[in-house]
């Protein structure tokens, strides 16, 4: 340790008040974190590039400072989506402060890294207050049976109006209108199960059909559009 001149002459005052690091909660125990290993916890945050082109959520799971488990959902851009299955591979594995100084690839991903390690390091993480918090494998209940990102896309001009495209029951196939051309509900189809059963070999469009619902006050519209060809 080096010291400057004006140091070395200082005279010595002893620090009286040292109460140590205050506890934070964790998986429903109180733990005073000291280090690395001391943290644990499950927890989202989001993160966005630097031309705000694109946008990412991230979920990890931290067992004793390791990352065990990443979700990486990534919104807006196409190179991005590249990024989350690198950052997928890089990630898992490393502890905190490994993963915070770890290239993953894409601004977005990296920035909802250093908004994840501010909620963990601070103990305001999802499964603070859960006791034994929560099991490798709670990330994907975030996405459902369907194992897809929860995904809203609309679309609106002035002079045409709006456009739901997907929501969270699936892909927007027809929009119902009501005699003032207001939408009132929506067709979709559950893609995540489409492709189930498509890969469980039923013909496509026995599988489209069966897979399709409605919303709102769809069996009441006066006229029905394609959202994205009319």
């Amino acid at each position: 340790m080096i010291y400057s001149k004006e140091v070395k002459n200082m005279c010595t005052v002893k620090c009286g008040a040292s109460h140590g690091c205050a506890p934070i909660p964790e998986e429903g125990k109180w733990v005073h974190s000291r280090q690395i290993s001391d943290i644990s916890g499950l927890t989202h945050g989001i993160g966005w590039c630097a031309p705000q082109q694109g946008a990412c959520k991230l979920t990890l799971n931290v067992k004793e400072g390791i990352i065990e488990e990443a979700l990486i959902e990534t919104l807006g851009c196409s190179g991005m989506t590249h990024s989350a299955a690198m950052a997928s591979e890089a990630i898992v594995g490393k502890t905190l402060l490994e993963a915070l100084n770890t290239d993953l690839v894409c601004d977005a991903i990296n920035t909802a890294m250093r908004e994840l390690f501010l909620q963990i390091a601070y103990g305001r993480t999802q499964s603070a207050f859960s006791e034994d918090g929560l099991p490798v494998g709670a990330g994907l209940e975030d996405l459902g049976k369907g194992l897809r990102s929860q995904v809203g896309t609309c679309y609106s001009t002035k002079v045409k109006g709006p456009r739901y495209l997907e929501l969270a029951e699936g892909y927007v196939t027809k929009i119902g209108l009501d005699a003032n051309d207001e939408i009132i509900g929506y067709e979709y189809v559950n893609m995540g199960r489409f492709m189930d059963a498509v890969k469980a070999g039923m013909d496509a469009a026995e599988a489209l059909n069966k897979n399709k619902g409605t919303y709102g006050r769809f069996a009441e519209a006066v006229k029905q559009i394609d959202p994205r060809h009319e």
